[in-house]
């Protein structure tokens, strides 16, 4: 099993919960097993690296309160792909309150997660049941998640992902090739950009960009 876990909960109470269910399946907890927000979450996995004695999962919410001073990492799926960059074997596991399979199947595709399990009725067995099954090499999607109907599904790629943030920036589609030269990202070109950028409208069935963007927003993709 497991012994070295970092929680990333910003709630008492379930951060509390979340312990007592490490607890159950021996595995050991102190002050360093739990965090309230994703800054301090990586700079925990920055630490446990450097002294080789790295964290082995990861149990994180998506959405948290905002906090002073300002964080520089706001949401879940930011810290989860900070953390694949600097340790990429590390294995997570989604604890959060959206419920949507369309969701858990985007971190699965684009952010490789191991787990994904909603909260509410029964999620410490599912929870617990979720560890167990990460622990033994395979994926963890929850029962418990819903299949609507008329949800959208698309496999956000990097670069996607590097435009989407860009414009919620305010960045204009003309200056980004520099913006995402810098990251390293290809291909960057403007044409390249607005073809992109339509790929994903026409996927998603929206009209404009500014719905493109709330609707990532809203589901933490940026």
């Amino acid at each position: 099993m497991f012994q070295k876990v970092l929680i990333v909960e910003d709630h008492q109470g379930m951060n509390y919960s979340i312990q007592m269910t490490l607890e159950k399946l021996g595995i050991k907890h102190d002050l360093k097993s739990y965090v309230f927000d994703c800054d301090n979450a990586l700079s925990r996995i920055l630490k446990a690296k450097s002294e080789n004695n790295p964290y082995e999962l990861i149990i994180t919410d998506l959405s948290f309160n905002e906090d002073f001073p300002k964080q520089q990492i706001t949401n879940g799926t930011q810290l989860i792909e900070a953390v694949k960059e600097i340790q990429p074997d590390i294995k997570v596991i989604v604890f959060s309150s959206e419920n949507r399979l369309s969701e858990a199947q985007v971190l699965f595709e684009n952010f490789k997660i191991d787990g994904f399990v909603p909260k509410g009725r029964g999620d410490v067995k599912d929870l617990e049941s979720a560890i167990q099954t990460v622990f033994a090499n395979k994926k963890h999607i929850s029962p418990n998640l819903k299949k609507t109907i008329n949800d959208k599904v698309y496999n956000f790629e990097k670069l996607d992902v590097a435009i989407l943030r860009l414009l919620a920036e305010g960045v204009p589609q003309k200056t980004m090739k520099e913006h995402l030269q810098r990251m390293g990202i290809e291909p960057n070109s403007l044409s390249s950009v607005e073809k992109q950028l339509k790929k994903m409208r026409e996927g998603l069935d929206f009209q404009n960009n500014p719905q493109l963007i709330a609707y990532c927003i809203d589901r933490k993709i940026i």
